[in-house]
Order: C-alpha cells, then structure tokens, then sequence
C-alpha cells in the first residue's frame, strides 16, 4: 500500500480547476451564459461589486480609478480581487488610448453571455417544448433514488462488495486512472483493489466524491481526445438546471452524447433509454459546480446512523451494505443483525487503517458526519477521551519517517570513510552513519553530487 505520506486527494475547487486550463479553452467556455454565471460566482465579493459596476461599460477602466473605489485599509481585499478576475481572463490589461498608463477592460464575450445569464436575452439554453408532454415523466423522489442507487453502486464497486449491477469498461479505467483502484494479480489471476487514495474518497461526503471524480472524468477525457469545451458547458448547465426538468439531446456535440452515457451511469443523469431525446439531471448534478468549494467539516446529518461510545463501541443503525464495508475499513466487526450493527474501534483496526491511507482526522469526520440524532445532542459530539485515543493510536504509525536514500559501505580504510562523510555533512545529503562500522547513508538527491567527489578524491588519492 502507498504510505499516507505521500498519498493525497487532488481536491481543486472550480476557481482553481478553470486557472489551470489554457487561455483559449477559457475564452471559448465564456461563450455560454451558464458558465459566465458560475464563474461570477466563484469570485470574491468585491471582484463581484467590480463586474456588477461596469458590466455595461465597454472602454478600459485605468488602474488608477479603479484603484479608487476601495479605501487604502481594503488594498489587500482589492490586489485579491483584481488577481482573481485577470487569473480566469474576465478582466485583462489593456493600454489607454493615447495614454502609457494601463488599465482594465473586461472580456466582451464574457460580459456579454453574463448579461444574458444575468437580465435575460438572446436563445434559450435549452427546451424540450418541440417534443411534447413526457409520457414516462419523473418526479423528484424517483431522481433521487435512482441517483443515490446509480452512485452506491460505484461505491460498492471500490469496496469489494458483491452486487447484482456492474460498471462500464469506460468507468472502470477512469476508477484506474484516478488511482482509487489499482490491478493486482495473485496465482495468474488479476484483480482490482482499492488503494489509498480510495480509501480517502470513501470517506469523503457525498458531493465531495461527485465533485472529485467529475474533475478525474474531465482529466480522462482530455486524455482521450474529447473535446472539452462542450463537455464543460454541459456541466454548468446541468448545474444551473431545475429539478425534475427534463432537457432534450438533440443539437448536443457528439462528445457530449458520450459524457451524457458516462453521466448517466455515474446517476448525474437519468435517461429512460440510450436513444430518448430527453434526460433528466439528479441531485448530484444540480448544484454541482457551487458545492464544488462547500465544506465538509460541517455537520448537518440528521439522519445519521452511528454511535460510538466511550469504550469504543460503535452500533450502526442501517441496512446498507455500503455503510457496512465502509465501516469495517476502520473498525472490527463484532454482531450483524438486519438493520444494526455492532463494532468496536481498536488499536490494531485503527493502524490497519492508517497503513491503508486513512488518517485519524477522516475517521472522526465520517463518524461525526454519520452521528446518530441522540449523539449529537452531546457538545463534542464525540467524546474526547474517543477522539483522543484514536489519534494515538494512529499517531504510533507515524514514529518512524521514511526517507529514500543510498547506502554507501566497503570502505578499505578508515580515512575515505571519514573523508567523504565530512563532505556529505557539508553538503547537508547525510541522513546515518555508523563509524565503527563504516556504513553511511545519503539523501537521493545528494547522491550524485557525493560520488562525483568520491571519484575525484579516489583519482587524486591513487595518483
């Protein structure tokens, strides 16, 4: 298993991930009002009061003006601002006419879609009106359950668990490609396991996980030679969309139809067939680009199901096989009865866990964010001498710290030992060393430079 060390979750929020595309995909995804809006909204609030005050102007904006709109306590709050907006291209500099000073105008593709996002105008995004009254309609609970049914079967997919649905080819590599699963292979027989980065994923709330691996599914695809720029306008609409309203695929880029099949299996989509002209987005995909920065340390669950008391006993109260592999991850399971069981938190489940890329601090969220109606009524939540324990026992994994380096021995004499040990303390590459012995042990980056000067020592010490 990879060491939690260097295991980590890429969780990039939407300002962070749109930055990191190029200039000319930017500049091409502002030609859709959804996306301008979900922009705007991703900006701090005076970059906010900034686009709001000169939406309707066209000519640059000198720096000194605009400069003057904040007072000299706010300058701080303004260079943020100001940063953030050139970073996604809406403002960029410009020279004023007849002037060396510089200035500010705004995108005019971005300014224009966003007033249309903003005070309506130009063609609706999009309308199934031409296809008439859908038969086979579906109402809001019935979204819901086939999308929470459509996201746990993935779930199950990266737990093991054994279920009567299976995944697409197309998903599973995407799982493979994200790193929370890898191939293993034992007695000529191939299989795929959860890795560390999956056991992180598990343990993150629910449009945490959809958020993450729809920007894995924007990497796969980019990779694959799809064409982004209508797959992520098809995203920010589904955002923006209402729930229960359907929205046609006719008129939708081949690339998109693709991301549509990958959507609907993934449960952000719900599509009656392959070949319907209509889909109706889930609760995973409404909303989706704003709860990309929530917060999950907030807990709101109050329809939790976990227990845990002070002798680390944990009851859950649930039917849900999911819930249960989810569990046994860090905890040993004692009873199993139909709708609750019982498990207790040791020291050796709780190590078990941080070999496997769970820290203790993730552990005590999902139990927090899972705590049963009685438990939260306690302040903390959970109790300190739980939570404190915990931590120490995940804390004995973390005495030892591991570092790559080069071992270098067989030295004929006791003065080469000393020589280069003195010049590898200098260079600041020497991590061990034992004198009576003549072993040494160097940093990796500083192994080249320490045996380019054993080699010249040798070459002048034999000459």
């Amino acid at each position: 298993m990879e060491r939690l060390q260097t295991v980590k979750l890429k969780r990039l929020g939407l300002h962070e991930y749109l930055c990191s595309l190029p200039p000319a995909i930017l500049d091409s995804l502002y030609e859709h009002p959804a996306t301008c809006m979900a922009v705007f909204r991703e900006l701090p609030e005076l970059a906010k009061y900034y686009i709001m005050r000169i939406l309707f102007v066209e000519q640059p904006i000198s720096k000194a003006a605009v400069s003057a709109w904040v007072k000299v306590n706010a300058k701080q709050d303004h260079n943020e601002a100001v940063k953030s907006m050139c970073s996604l291209r809406v403002w960029m500099e410009s020279n004023l006419q007849g002037s060396a000073s510089t200035a500010f105008i705004m995108s005019s593709i971005f300014r224009r879609n966003l007033q249309k996002a903003l005070v309506g105008g130009g063609e609706p995004w999009s309308s199934t009106a031409h296809l008439g009254p859908d038969k086979h309609g579906k109402d809001i609970d019935s979204l819901d359950k086939y999308a929470s049914e459509r996201w746990e079967m993935l779930l199950h997919y990266l737990v093991g668990s054994e279920t009567n649905s299976t995944i697409s080819q197309d998903i599973k590599d995407l799982i493979n490609q994200a790193g929370l699963m890898k191939q293993g292979s034992e007695g000529g027989r191939s299989y795929s396991i959860i890795t560390a980065k999956g056991f992180q994923f598990l343990l993150l709330d629910n449009a945490s996980q959809v958020w993450y691996f729809v920007l894995e599914y924007l990497d796969w695809v980019r990779e694959r030679g799809m064409n982004l720029v209508p797959i992520l306008r098809f995203i920010f609409e589904l955002s923006f969309s209402s729930p229960g309203k359907d929205l046609p695929t006719d008129g939708r880029d081949e690339h998109v139809l693709i991301c549509l099949q990958h959507f609907r299996e993934m449960g952000l989509v719900m599509q009656r067939k392959r070949k319907s002209r209509r889909f109706y987005p889930t609760y995973l995909a409404i909303n989706l680009a704003n709860r990309a920065n929530a917060s999950v340390t907030n807990v709101t669950n109050t329809r939790g199901f976990i227990l845990a008391e002070t002798n680390f006993r944990v009851y859950a109260y649930t039917d849900s096989e999911l819930q249960y592999s989810i569990l046994s991850l860090f905890c040993k399971m004692l009873y199993r009865f139909p709708n609750v069981c019982v498990l207790q938190l040791t020291r050796k489940s709780i190590q078990s866990a941080v070999v496997n890329g769970i820290t203790a601090d993730q552990i005590l969220h999902y139990i927090k964010a899972n705590a049963h109606p009685d438990m939260l009524k306690s302040d903390p939540i959970i109790a300190p001498t739980l939570a404190d324990q915990v931590r120490l026992w995940a804390m004995e994994r973390d005495r030892l710290t591991y570092r790559d380096g080069v071992l270098y021995n067989q030295f004929l004499a006791q003065k080469d030992f000393e020589v280069l040990r003195n010049y590898a303390k200098e260079l600041g590459a020497l991590i061990w060393e034992n004198s009576s012995k003549r072993y040494m042990v160097v940093t990796k980056d500083g192994h080249d430079q320490v045996k380019r000067y054993w080699k010249k020592y040798k070459k002048e010490t034999d000459t």
